[in-house]
């Protein structure tokens, strides 16, 4: 796994805040599919990092693959947790949860700096009992 995404994703299983912050940029924006606003700056990552990790204390990334290619980056990831806090609005659970997911990740001066996040959020919603299974 390139140097940059290993670090990434140990930083976001540290779930250290202050670690996690430095890999983005201060005018750092996203989209992603599960949220209607984007996230802006380094305290949007502070905010949306601390929200997974309040909802699933033990929150586990791992990196499946990467493409890296000049200042633009695919990373291709799997997320492991048990649901314990709230998240979109959902009350804790206790359910365990498998999710998979893509980050597109452009880089300014080796910090992320845009982020597009595609995951399997009818998948989450199955695992906490939300959705029916797909048969």
């Amino acid at each position: 796994m390139p140097g940059l995404v290993a670090e990434l994703v140990a930083a976001w299983n540290s779930h250290d805040l202050d670690q996690i912050v430095n890999f983005y940029a201060p005018d750092y924006r996203d989209s992603d599919v599960a949220w209607p606003v984007p996230r802006r700056g380094l305290e949007g990552v502070r905010q949306m990092m601390a929200m997974y990790f309040r909802a699933f204390p033990d929150l586990y990334f791992t990196a499946e693959s990467s493409l890296i290619q000049g200042e633009q980056i695919a990373l291709f990831w799997r997320a492991q947790g048990t649901h314990q806090g709230k998240v979109m609005n959902i009350p804790p659970t206790g359910r365990s949860i498998d999710v998979r997911g893509t980050s597109w990740l452009s880089l300014t001066g080796g910090k992320i700096s845009r982020a597009h996040y595609v995951w399997d959020v009818a998948g989450l919603l199955r695992q906490l009992g939300l959705l029916p299974e797909l048969k």
